[in-house]
């Protein structure tokens, strides 16, 4: 018997239904079947309730249903267990899903049969000034909080490199190269690599370009000025940084731990994604 934990995007009613089908599946067959408190009182399924922060030591397999965001939630939830995650489709991108709604089934077979891979992600870690450690599997970014720009002094390896006046500073993972840090003119990296790909956001300065580092380099990002600045994990503000404060970025000890079903290319999923296909 297994036991699955799923997270469910909350605005995708196809996700839900899914979630439900699948919960009632799963338990005729024997396995146990837990979702976060507010997931499962969107499924109506509040037997099944757990608080999010008990499910990653008791999970053997983490089921998002939703886009690459649940995606980002669930190694969120469980990266630092060890959890692996399955992602099911129900977004758009679907850079980090690997199967389609249709084969949500037959996927979970052939987890249960030992069919498939695991794909690890190197994640980056930060420390807020409070001192609450965070990982993203995406991107780190120090940003503005209004229209006005920032001053962010970046060093890396603990030797100051370059001060940008800004609309922020990204450190994004090999993953995340092709989220955040892609839009703003960031290099595309594979994703099975590892390196802190170190973006500066609209900067007034003439060296705007990306920069490729090692994956055991320190990135410290500082706040200078009169500014204050948030910090988004993932897309997510988690805190204020005032001038004077600084924070360092570095990779995480844990990796995300992506389940795939064969070789996965990453070119032919950049081909598609773009629709490079005819060009």
């Amino acid at each position: 018997m297994a036991l699955f934990a799923l997270l469910v995007h909350h605005d995708r009613p196809e996700a839900i239904t899914e979630a439900r089908d699948l919960a009632e599946w799963l338990g005729g067959e024997g396995h146990q079947v837990v979702l976060p408190t507010a997931d499962a009182q969107l499924c109506g399924l509040d037997e099944l309730a757990q608080p999010l922060e008990t499910i990653a030591g008791r999970a053997d397999l983490a089921v998002s249903l939703g886009g690459d965001g649940s995606i980002l939630r669930a190694v969120a939830a469980v990266a630092n267990a060890g959890v692996p995650v399955l992602g099911i489709n129900f977004g758009h991108l679907g850079y980090l899903t690997q199967v389609e709604p249709a084969g949500v089934r037959h996927a979970v077979t052939r987890w249960l049969e030992h069919d498939f891979s695991i794909e690890e992600r190197m994640r980056v870690s930060i420390t807020t000034p409070d001192g609450t450690c965070h990982q993203a599997l995406n991107e780190i970014v120090v940003e503005k909080l209004d229209g006005r720009t920032i001053e962010v002094a970046v060093s890396i390896g603990h030797e100051h490199f370059h001060t940008y006046e800004t609309d922020g500073v990204i450190v994004a993972t090999p993953t995340g190269s092709t989220a955040y840090s892609l839009s703003a003119r960031g290099p595309i990296v594979d994703p099975t690599h590892e390196a802190l790909v170190l973006t500066p956001v609209a900067p007034h300065t003439l060296f705007d370009r990306s920069l490729v580092l090692a994956p055991d380099v320190v990135v410290g990002l500082a706040v200078e000025g009169q500014r204050p600045a948030g910090i988004s994990i993932d897309g997510v503000l988690g805190a204020h940084l005032e001038p004077g404060q600084s924070v360092q970025c570095i990779a995480a000890a844990e990796p995300a731990r992506l389940v795939t079903f064969g070789t996965r290319n990453f070119h032919r999923i950049i081909k598609s994604k773009f629709d490079l296909n005819q060009r």
